[in-house]
């Protein structure tokens, strides 16, 4: 059974730095895709970046691009752990966090997407 679970999330202020972690378990095969997506209230699912469980580079969307970054700890990898690395931190980045894994599909639309955790929630605020 797929497993994602996110952790890291929580309170910080504007400016700030946060990072999350995504442990992933349970895929079939050594390659999958694991996204990082957002949800903040009333609003509609947002994409922030993907990557393959056996590439080193990550895709993040313009909108984060120089704020945000995903990565994997090459040692953590048999761990499925991934992270996505948020820094200057704005109120408008206060959102539930998931990530989202699937083995045959990575990008930036939620419904590639088969398996996803339950989310960590980030607030950002002054």
């Amino acid at each position: 059974e797929v497993q994602l679970v996110e952790s890291g999330g929580g309170l910080v202020q504007i400016g700030g730095s946060l990072r999350l972690s995504c442990a992933a378990s349970g895929f079939t095969r050594d390659t999958y895709y694991i996204g990082w997506f957002r949800q903040a209230p009333g609003k509609a699912r947002e994409a922030l970046a993907f990557m393959s469980s056996t590439d080193s580079d990550a895709f993040v969307v313009a909108s984060v691009k120089g704020r945000f970054a995903m990565s994997r700890n090459a040692a953590d990898n048999a761990k499925g752990v991934v992270y996505l690395q948020m820094n200057d931190l704005q109120a408008a980045d206060t959102a539930v966090y998931y990530c989202a894994g699937d083995l045959y599909k990575g990008g930036f639309l939620a419904n590639y997407y088969g398996y996803w955790g339950r989310g960590t929630q980030v607030t950002v605020s002054s």
